[in-house]
């Protein structure tokens, strides 16, 4: 039996903290399968005007907002096994050769666009139409690895399931979202283009710097990878009619939630919008949603009955505080903190793939997950996104399992010099971007036109290097290698498709500015 009652008393704990801080803040809806039971919020929705935080307030519900999507296609009945180039016309034919079903689960290798336009030089505040993103989805030169042997978070499959509602049945997604499931099941949920499109009450997102909190900012359009916007108490409503198959949802958790699997045969977390995991002894499917200044969290139990919303105003994990309203929920102990894990960087023998480990956190290839205690040793994540497992070596090396591939990082060592290959100026072809690289292990990076950003490159083994760049709440940190071809690769865990090409004959002639 849930216990409502301690459940409730640790949302008021957590809420509470955000009105004492008198800073940006949010709800938390405990709900079973008839509808919310209890509910806490606490903060301002809007600082500037100490509006307050509550559970009606309007907040963006971000990635939250893709298992919404997952429901229409297979209440319009879309073929999910069907290649996306028969559903989408156009497409580039790595990516139309990736099944619909694959673009969902997140193992389909699609670039993601976001990160994509990143490293070309796009910044995220950019005012990016769908017509632009999707036109330079069009140019894209391929995928990031084979389809199916690796999860790696993309954006892009959801981009794409939203132009497949367009092309199969004839009505944008929004007509067909509303028809199928919010009009039925009589939800106040929206679907805005852009942030620049007014949403009555919709509360302020902030993030911090460090020393103040700041306006939260995204530039490109809202696509159904996580473009609504609706309060906790609605989102609560909607997770409850997923619990009891209610109206139209009839079966549709066990569908979002079916296990999906890598095409070796073996398991993958993550679903259709959902993710799938373990809370000692109650297994758990929900998903995060974060955009700058907003970070959210839904998690369901279905055996129990029973699960948790969490929407937030303010850039911070909203993961953790879901986990300890669900383990008061479900009568759980929290994961401990793994022991022994080392601390640094790290990196496989070849390839793009690295990892910064602290006791209880990894950063793989720019994506983060806290670490917790894994039953059959080393650490595991409970993931945001991505299930992962690491465990140390006696050499200092770490035998990891990151979204369902193995990976063996080794820790890099101190005092590395950049490979002196790496100096000099190069061209992307098919972007046209350019990006600079100095002897003293400075880059400038393509960045808004012609402008660059700057970098210090951190080198790795074996001709490889990291850029470090922000871009607001977030820290994009690409890996740059040298390809035997003489082309420089750019790679992160969403986009490893950018191949840059030498573009100056005389290294000398790159100097310090």
């Amino acid at each position: 039996m849930p216990d409502w009652t301690r459940a409730t008393a640790e949302a008021a704990a957590l809420t509470g903290a955000w009105a004492e801080a008198r800073g940006p803040g949010g709800a938390i809806v405990l709900f079973d399968s008839s509808g919310p039971q209890a509910s806490s919020a606490g903060g301002f929705a809007n600082i500037e005007h100490a509006l307050p935080f509550t559970t009606e307030t309007v907040n963006r519900y971000a990635s939250i907002s893709k298992h919404f999507m997952a429901a229409t296609l297979l209440l319009e009945d879309i073929p999910l096994e069907a290649p996306l180039g028969t559903l989408v016309p156009g497409l580039p034919a790595a990516i139309g050769a990736v099944p619909l079903a694959r673009a969902l689960d997140m193992t389909g290798a699609l670039p993601d666009m976001m990160e994509a336009l990143w490293q070309q030089g796009a910044p995220f505040t950019a005012s990016l139409s769908a017509a632009d993103v999707h036109a330079a989805l069009r140019r894209l030169p391929g995928v990031n690895a084979e389809p199916g042997t690796e999860m790696a978070y993309s954006n892009t499959g959801w981009r794409l399931a939203q132009w497949v509602i367009q092309a199969q049945r004839g009505v944008p997604y929004e007509e067909a979202l509303a028809r199928r499931l919010l009009r039925p099941l009589d939800l106040p949920i929206r679907f805005p283009t852009d942030e620049t499109e007014p949403l009555p009450g919709l509360a302020t997102g902030y993030w911090h710097d460090g020393q103040a909190w700041r306006r939260g900012r995204y530039g490109m359009h809202f696509s159904a990878s996580g473009g609504l916007a609706g309060s906790a108490m609605a989102l609560a409503r909607w997770c409850a009619a997923l619990l009891g198959g209610r109206g139209p949802l009839e079966g549709m958790l066990e569908r979002l939630a079916a296990p999906r699997s890598f095409a070796d045969g073996s398991p993958s977390a993550y679903r259709l919008g959902l993710v799938a995991s373990q809370l000692g002894q109650t297994g758990l499917v929900g998903h995060g949603g974060s955009l700058p200044g907003y970070r959210n969290h839904v998690l369901m139990a279905p055996a129990l009955g029973a699960g948790v919303v969490v929407l937030t105003n303010r850039e911070e994990d909203a993961l953790w505080p879901a986990l300890r309203v669900m383990a008061a929920l479900a009568g759980e102990k929290l994961p401990s903190p793994p022991l022994g894990m080392p601390s640094g960087l790290f990196a496989t023998e070849e390839g793009p793939f690295w990892a910064e480990l602290t006791p209880t956190s990894m950063s793989f290839m720019g994506g983060f997950e806290a670490l917790v205690a894994d039953p059959a040793g080393g650490a595991r994540t409970i993931p945001a996104y991505l299930d992962a497992s690491l465990r140390p070596e006696a050499d200092g090396s770490i035998r990891a399992y990151i979204g369902g591939a193995a990976r063996h990082l080794f820790p890099v060592p101190a005092g590395l010099a950049l490979d002196s290959r790496f100096v000099g100026r190069w061209r992307e072809p098919v972007f046209g971007a350019v990006l600079t690289i100095r002897a003293d292990g400075t880059a400038l990076w393509p960045w808004a036109g012609g402008l660059g950003a700057e970098t210090r490159l951190t080198p790795l083994p074996h001709g490889r290097a990291l850029a470090d760049l922000p871009h607001g709440p977030w820290r994009h940190r690409p890996c740059l290698s040298l390809a035997a071809d003489g082309s420089l690769r750019v790679a992160s865990h969403r986009a490893r498709v950018l191949q840059f090409a030498r573009e100056d004959a005389n290294q000398d002639r790159i100097s310090n500015p």
